[in-house]
């Protein structure tokens, strides 16, 4: 969410030191949870070498939803964390949860996520990913082999069938768009163009942490799934 988070930081009032976490470790969570919780204990004990220490901070924002559970056990020893009551990053990029889930619910799931981070940082499902993870196959074991593990490979990918690309009117990318479509047509999905909103990460960064779309969770509290559509709730210490 890099694109989006500067988009709207570069507007607000506040003052916002942001430190970026490459993609991908959502596929890890015992990691990402590791890599947070040290990022939030090098500030707690200012010692953080990306932000800046002299200046007292309200609170650490988690920029990341539930994701694999990868934020379950977070905890600051001094700062309060805020959260968005989100599943992954789309809730965000949409602009609300109830966006999200009447969405997915329209299609009963089946959808397949791009975004403009998503297609600059993950190979996505398209013939690209496609011809590049054959040819492997194709030089590690040989031409049948090759073709039955491509099928095995793409298996996933059956109880998908729509590619739907979130997209910003403030910030819009046609060529993202345009591979969104080509990754489609390829895949023999359809295609959606969904309009996103900034609303939800404005009031993130903004500081309205309303209940119902923030989790607030004091020092030395530990972040939890609550099994619910809130989503999100803590534990005492």
């Amino acid at each position: 969410m890099q694109r989006e988070i500067s988009f709207v930081c570069a507007k607000s009032d506040n003052f916002i030191d942001i430190t970026f976490i490459r993609q991908g470790f959502h596929n890890e969570p015992e990691k990402l949870r590791e890599i947070l919780q040290n990022e939030i204990d090098a500030i707690d004990e200012s010692r953080d070498n990306h932000s800046c220490n002299d200046k007292p901070f309200d609170a650490i924002l988690i920029g990341y939803g539930l994701c694999s559970n990868g934020i379950v056990g977070l905890s600051s020893k001094k700062h309060k964390l805020i959260i968005p009551k989100a599943h992954d990053c789309i809730t965000l990029l949409l602009g609300s949860k109830e966006k999200y889930k009447s969405y997915f619910d329209k299609y009963s799931g089946g959808i397949y996520w791009y975004s403009a981070g998503w297609i600059e940082n993950v190979l996505m499902p398209s013939e690209e990913r496609y011809n590049n993870i054959f040819n492997d196959y194709l030089e590690r074991y040989g031409e049948d082999n090759a073709e039955y593990l491509m099928e095995m490979e793409q298996s996933w990918m059956t109880k998908y069938s729509r590619c739907t690309y979130v997209n910003w009117k403030d910030l819009e990318f046609k060529k993202f768009i345009d591979y969104s479509k080509e990754c489609a047509k390829f895949l023999k999905w359809e295609f959606d163009k969904l309009d996103g909103s900034p609303e939800l990460i404005d009031d993130f960064l903004s500081g309205n942490w309303d209940s119902n779309k923030f989790i607030l969770v004091p020092q030395n509290c530990t972040v939890q799934p609550s099994h619910n559509e809130e989503v999100l709730t803590y534990n005492l210490p």
